[in-house]
């Protein structure tokens, strides 16, 4: 009978030790997996960084240009300026796509000025700009792809159990605005 009640209470204490292992295991991986989510968040944010201290240099290289779309300049420095003061994430990548809209729209409308065109300087923040978007464009490929992993490992049982008292949820995924499909549209 002793015997008995110590093979049991042996079995009992080992199957919590082994889920405590277990729990600590998991606790720890959704851990990696949030801390790897939020470092890809911020490989995002140093391109986007990147891309708005050029804003500057172009700003001040187009308004050269006479004539030039006065609106358009001031549009991409307001967003600037909006960009780096904005609280969350999603502001964030909200103000990111608003500034992409307008590089847009200055690189297209910059097209109709010969002389803009052939500087240097506008050749060479084209370029720049071009690298830095398709840097963007990579990172944020990165940033979705430990989104995803969170995402799902969060979700499937037994771990989820872990997560809910960890409060984590779905994260978002980084995608692209309504309309990005389309070119901006330029009216002279």
């Amino acid at each position: 009978m002793k015997n008995n009640i110590l093979i049991s209470l042996g079995i009992i204490v080992g199957i919590v030790v082994l889920v405590g292992f277990w729990y600590v295991a998991t606790y720890n991986s959704l851990i990696r997996l949030n801390e790897e989510a939020n470092n890809k968040w911020a490989q995002v944010e140093t391109q986007y960084q990147r891309r708005v201290d050029l804003i500057p240099n172009l700003v001040s290289t187009v308004k050269g240009a006479a004539g030039f779309e006065k609106s358009t300049l001031e549009d991409i420095t307001r967003l600037r300026s909006q960009w780096q003061t904005a609280p969350s994430v999603e502001q964030k990548v909200s103000t990111a796509n608003q500034i992409e809209s307008a590089i847009s729209k200055l690189l297209v409308v910059a097209e109709n000025y010969p002389q803009l065109r052939a500087t240097e300087n506008f050749r060479s923040l084209q370029d720049e700009l071009a690298n830095t978007e398709n840097k963007v464009a990579v990172e944020r490929g990165r940033y979705n792809e430990a989104i995803r992993n969170f995402n799902a490992r969060i979700k499937t049982f037994p771990t989820s159990i872990v997560a809910g008292n960890l409060r984590y949820t779905d994260r978002a995924y980084f995608s692209a605005k309504p309309g990005a499909e389309n070119a901006p549209e330029v009216k002279f």
